[in-house]
């Protein structure tokens, strides 16, 4: 590891390479915990560069179980974003679970924020340890999977406890999104730094993927904001391209921020089945606004506009609480 902390230290980036050689170290349990924290916290420093995360997600992804599904999306964001908002993306991907689109979700619990995508889930009484052939009848069953990250991606335990000290976002909140154990082609991806963008959109050019979209919030969001315009990088088919989210022409009519911020596990949940029961209030027009995204990535619509009214019409119905009904009793 030293060669590559060297680099490191003098604001170098790694190419895939040598990207590929420090993580088959790093989780093969081969680095000690200072070499760990080093690592991680002079990418961080000096701001992680596309070989450096598709080295990460060429070796996570070797050592994953295969979770062997078609047709999925996820919308799995990177965090990191220091808002500790409600659990937007998980929200959406229930919602869109809801209305027919198969959802591979992939997540974790809290590492940098207050409560995770496995946190709210289990607070929802929704089972997140499950193994590959369970997850695939449940997205057969009622759209909708998650593969919680520990169970898959058992070489991440060496790095586990390094993550929880330096206690904010790093390089496996960028590595996570990208590693589904379920090889998705289809992703809705909010990223914490609107320079990780095209950093991402080329990352994921070399994945395979068919149809995503990458997004940051002008408020800071890793997620698409209800306040403020969102900068989306659009991938597909092989192409690159920038659209703007504009609340204020869609008619959002949001109205202050601290509506969206969470608390513990509990708290978010509740917030949750409020807003799956019909209730209308800011977090249900984030989550309309998100769930929006992954129609369009799924190929079900080509209007954001008629996207996020389908995903308003659907979450106002109550019918998404009946659905998550069923997703709790499997």
């Amino acid at each position: 590891m030293e060669k590559f902390l060297k680099k490191l230290k003098n604001k170098e980036n790694l190419n895939f390479e040598e990207s590929k050689v420090a993580f088959e170290i790093l989780m093969n349990g081969k680095a000690s915990d200072d070499e760990i924290y080093s690592f991680l916290t002079l990418l961080s420093d000096k701001g992680e560069a596309s070989d450096e995360i598709a080295g990460g997600v060429f070796v996570l992804r070797n050592k994953s179980k295969r979770v062997n599904v078609e047709n999925c999306i996820d919308t799995c964001g990177t965090g990191g974003d220091g808002k500790n908002t409600l659990n937007i993306s998980t929200a959406s991907a229930l919602l869109l679970a809801s209305m027919g689109i198969r959802v591979a979700k992939h997540g974790n619990k809290a590492v940098s924020s207050k409560c995770g995508s496995g946190d709210v889930l289990e607070a929802l009484n929704i089972k997140i340890n499950l193994e590959p052939k369970d997850i695939e009848n449940q997205i057969s069953k009622n759209n909708f999977g998650f593969m919680f990250a520990p169970n898959y991606h058992s070489a991440m335990k060496y790095v586990g406890p390094t993550r929880k000290k330096i206690g904010k976002r790093t390089i496996f909140n960028m590595i996570g999104p990208l590693s589904s154990p379920a090889l998705v082609e289809r992703q809705v991806i909010g990223v914490f730094d609107k320079k990780l963008l095209k950093v991402f959109a080329n990352a994921l050019n070399n994945l395979n993927i068919k149809f995503a979209w990458i997004v940051n919030s002008e408020d800071g969001l890793d997620e698409i904001s209800p306040y403020a315009k969102t900068h989306v990088v659009q991938l597909k088919d092989k192409e690159i391209s920038d659209i703007t989210i504009n609340p204020g022409e869609l008619n959002v009519n949001a109205n202050k921020f601290d509506n969206l911020v969470g608390a513990d596990a509990k708290f978010n949940a509740n917030k949750m089945i409020s807003i799956f029961k019909g209730e209308d209030n800011d977090f249900s027009k984030a989550v309309c606004l998100n769930s929006a995204a992954g129609l369009i990535v799924s190929g079900k619509y080509t209007k954001f506009v008629e996207a996020y009214e389908a995903s308003r019409k659907q979450i106002l119905s109550g019918k998404t609480y009946k659905h998550l009904k069923n997703i709790q009793n499997g």
